[in-house]
């Protein structure tokens, strides 16, 4: 155990013959207890110190470690939010081509319907072509016919017989 001013300030010497000057030593003693006192005040004040620094440091050090958790939650966060952002956009992409084939289907769908609907109405103008062709082939026959020749010039006479009445009346 150290000792303590109070333990410098009470010790005792023994007395001898032809010691040391009693007066010489006490002030010694006194310096010493006066250099000890100013020690012993400077270590507890180093030693609060020592005691605040810690604190500060604990302080620091917890703060360094809630740093430290926040930014491993915020990396893992950031790469959630990227996986997520990536399986959102293929999950996006994937509705968008099921919807280019569906939109690429009805159109091919709708290709050839108009394609079949056309073919049917070529086909369909190509009957009504042959119908009028033959309607009127059988119009130009009828016209070129003798029949009409004869009616003509029966006309003829009967326009003549006509005038002929109407000449004699």
């Amino acid at each position: 155990m150290p000792l303590s001013p109070l333990d410098i300030h009470n010790k005792e010497f023994s007395r001898s013959f032809r010691g040391y000057n009693e007066d010489e030593v006490n002030e010694f003693l006194d310096q010493i207890i006066k250099d000890y006192e100013t020690l012993i005040r400077e270590n507890k004040a180093y030693e609060e110190k020592i005691a605040q620094l810690e604190e500060r440091l604990k302080h620091f050090m917890n703060l360094e470690e809630s740093l430290s958790k926040s930014i491993i939650v915020a990396q893992e966060t950031a790469e959630e939010v990227r996986t997520n952002a990536r399986k959102e956009a293929q999950l996006i992409i994937k509705e968008a081509e099921k919807n280019a084939d569906r939109i690429i289907n009805e159109a091919f769908v709708k290709s050839r319907k108009i394609t079949m609907e056309l073919d049917e109405i070529r086909k369909q103008a190509a009957v009504l072509r042959a119908r009028f062709r033959s309607l009127i082939q059988a119009q130009m026959e009828m016209l070129d016919n003798k029949v009409w020749d004869e009616l003509v010039a029966s006309k003829d006479e009967e326009v003549e017989i006509n005038e002929s009445v109407e000449n004699q009346v």
